[in-house]
């Protein structure tokens, strides 16, 4: 199967920063994230085109860490873990989904966060680091779930500032 003719979900994307490198790689990316597109409402067998839920190939997923953060103070709005979950829930399901087709591609999916109290609601992370550790500048400790190939390290030497930041 040629690059191009392989799916990959970016749920709740945003900007779709973390799926540039399958685009670049010529993978078709789909950024399914708000405003156009919302995970809670998002049924692959019926917002994909026919035979397509069967080319996704790989499914990343980073949903809000709003109400997980560790950042959050709750002085003025008390966190909600339920609405937090509904978007977790919502990219499982849609994990599952894909996943139990039995023409699924699927090869990998994973759900990234940054290191907080979403571990109390999915457990512990298949894998834990820091951005630096894979060539960007900022640090920020982060979780990774899922079916994956653990990537490479190629770490960089942050600056002082950059620490601090």
């Amino acid at each position: 199967m040629e690059n191009n003719t392989k799916i990959i979900l970016d749920l709740c994307g945003g900007t779709g920063a973390w799926s540039k490198p399958y685009k670049d790689a010529g993978y078709d990316v789909r950024l399914i994230t708000l405003p156009e597109w919302d995970v809670t409402n998002f049924m692959p067998d019926y917002h994909l085109k026919h035979g397509e839920s069967d080319r996704v190939y790989g499914i990343i997923a980073a949903p809000p860490c709003v109400q997980f953060s560790l950042a959050r103070t709750t002085a003025k709005t008390p966190r909600d873990f339920f609405s937090g979950m509904e978007i977790v829930s919502a990219c499982m399901r849609i994990v599952w989904n894909i996943r139990s087709s039995n023409l699924s591609q699927l090869k990998f999916w994973a759900l990234e966060n940054p290191t907080a109290y979403l571990r109390q609601f999915l457990g512990k992370p298949s894998l834990s680091f820091q951005p630096y550790e894979f060539g960007d500048r900022y640090k920020k400790r982060t979780d990774l779930w899922g079916y994956y190939n653990e990537p490479k390290k190629r770490p960089v030497e942050l600056t002082q500032k950059e620490i601090r930041d």
